[in-house]
């Protein structure tokens, strides 16, 4: 029985913890370990795992591992720490049916609800690399790892790119189901092009890899998933997700997920795993994480442009540079007015900057969103959220490998992986993540930053250490900035039009969002420009279909 199928409160360890020495039993290893160091013991496990131990006394232990690939809530109620893999399921149990105002609020910031807050009043979710203790009628959550960078001061580059190379294969082969049935996702880009010629590797015959394409000019990447399928000789399958494919899987993608999800990149998610399953796969092998361990996302080189603002003498930047580009006259010159737009966002500290074009920020939020709902909310709560978790991350590793650290909280525990774990369970298959293998983590940790980021060349060790491995295409390609083309779909598309003008009228009639921006996104706003304003469509539309299956009563 899979841990999502367990009742709540039930004793489980879930997922491939990797024990020192190797251990059949997972749970009894936990169990040996919880006895030997405590509350620290996960910090002595790798892979990828959950864990919930029943304690003498009626204590609990909880943990999840370092990117949280499987998820634990829990509440506190009646004396006791009750917890579930899913929210929901906590929720009907504990008979909580409170959604808390808040958490939709941080929806609409984040396009997903941060750890540890849930849409449930009083239930909580288990941040990445945290356990969770409850002893004598008291709970503490903490951390039983944190980031530590050790970067090597004199690196040999041939050595470092065999063993990372070693341990990339122990990854994907350590990875591979017993049956046979392991396939993998190929969107042509560096990293699923890795494990796809990793897998081919591993189990020395053609990979079957699964592609989902879009036929809309610039969202389009098949033909480098055929390039690097023909490179491995992969028994290769595409799959072309349409408008009408959409109508018929949001309100299921939507309602799968124990809280509101906002990733658009969901629905084709979930079609190319329900592609593998179709075809008899048990589990598939996602490329997830690279990009965020070895310096792979463009605004990594754009937030250290900022940073070298910083860097110029305090008495420079106020005595001259402040007052020549923030001079409302001088901003109004062409050539000054690019040189105070870069002040003024390198004037913002970190990591708020990362946070300037927050798309809610952006449209205003009293043009946005109802007084009402304002008036329930504390607006600041979200970038509050994240300068703790910036704060309490690595200060003394630079500015990257804090961005990465970062990253490893935002980008993947709260979004990137709940994206590919959600639609790959709905698809009812396996999934797992070889770029985030622990052994890989921490053989990150210490490379120097500068193999990360070489200039301004992105994941310059990763490309490197895999020249001759990976097609050069693939190597050479441009980071490629589109997802799912739902913005310009839905404005021509009148089935999606519908669905998505029906979700946002139900959006606005539950007192979240006011009617007249309703109206002008959906009759002006998106016409004008579908890409940009698709976003804000597509997150308001999975708020309402989750509404519907979960809360349907709920207004403000």
């Amino acid at each position: 029985m899979q841990a999502h199928d367990l009742p709540p409160d039930t004793p489980f360890a879930s997922g491939s913890p990797r024990f020192a020495p190797p251990a059949a039993d997972a749970l009894a290893a936990w169990r040996q370990a919880h006895a030997a160091r405590g509350a620290a013991c996960a910090a002595d496990v790798g892979g990828e795992f959950a864990v919930a131990l029943d304690l003498a006394g009626g204590g609990s232990y909880l943990a999840v591992d370092r990117f949280a690939v499987h998820s634990l809530c829990y509440a506190v109620h009646d004396g006791r720490l009750h917890y579930a893999t899913r929210a929901d399921v906590l929720a009907r149990r504990l008979g909580i049916r409170e959604i808390e105002t808040q958490a939709v609020f941080d929806y609409l910031f984040h396009h997903c609800i941060p750890s540890p807050r849930t849409i449930y009043a009083g239930i909580y979710r288990l941040p990445a690399a945290h356990y969770a203790l409850f002893e004598n009628g008291r709970l503490t959550v903490a951390p039983y790892w944190v980031a530590h960078f050790d970067e090597i001061a004199q690196p040999d580059f041939d050595a470092l790119r065999d063993e990372f190379r070693s341990i990339l294969r122990s990854a994907v082969r350590e990875r591979l189901t017993g049956d046979g049935k392991t396939a993998c996702f190929l969107s042509g880009g560096t990293d699923s092009s890795t494990v796809c010629g990793l897998l081919r590797e591993a189990t020395d015959r053609p990979p079957a890899s699964y592609s989902i394409g879009f036929d809309s000019e610039g969202y389009d990447e098949m033909a480098y998933a055929r390039i690097a399928a023909k490179a491995y000789g992969a028994d290769h399958h595409e799959y072309y997700v349409t408008p009408a494919d959409l109508v018929k899987s949001i309100p299921d993608v939507a309602a799968h997920y124990d809280q509101p999800f906002g990733n658009s990149s969901a629905v084709p998610a979930f079609y190319c795993a329900s592609k593998a399953r179709a075809d008899g796969y048990t589990r598939v092998l996602a490329g997830d994480g690279g990009d965020e361990l070895f310096g792979g996302n463009t605004r990594y080189a754009k937030e250290l442009v900022f940073h070298l603002y910083s860097q110029v003498p305090a008495a420079l930047r106020a005595g001259v540079l402040d007052p020549l580009f923030m001079n409302p006259v001088m901003g109004s010159i062409p050539l000054v007015k690019k040189g105070t737009s870069y002040i003024r966002q390198a004037r913002v500290p970190m990591p708020d900057r990362m946070q300037t074009y927050n798309l809610l920020d952006r449209l205003g939020l009293e043009d946005v969103l109802t007084p009402a709902f304002l008036a329930a909310v504390d607006t600041g709560s979200p970038r509050r959220h994240q300068r703790e978790t910036w704060a309490a991350g690595p200060q003394d590793a630079g500015l990257l490998n804090q961005m990465l650290a970062f990253d490893w909280r935002y980008t993947l525990a709260e979004n990137d992986l709940p994206k590919v774990v959600g639609t790959t369970a709905l698809a009812g298959i396996d999934v797992s993540f070889p770029l985030l293998d622990t052994r890989l983590l921490e053989f990150s940790m210490k490379l120097p930053a500068r193999y990360k980021l070489k200039g301004m060349k992105l994941r310059w060790f990763f490309k490197e250490a895999l020249r001759g491995f990976l097609p050069d295409e693939i190597l050479t390609k441009k980071k490629h900035g589109f997802g799912l083309p739902f913005g310009p779909w839905a404005v021509k598309d009148a089935a999606l039009n519908a669905l998505a003008a029906e979700s946002l009228r139900s959006v606005a009639a539950r007192g979240i969002v006011r009617t007249e921006f309703v109206d002008s996104l959906l009759t002006h706003r998106l016409k004008e420009h579908a890409g940009y304003y698709g976003e804000m469509v597509w997150i308001l539309m999975m708020l309402e279909q989750w509404l519907r299956q979960h809360a349907p009563d709920w207004r403000l």
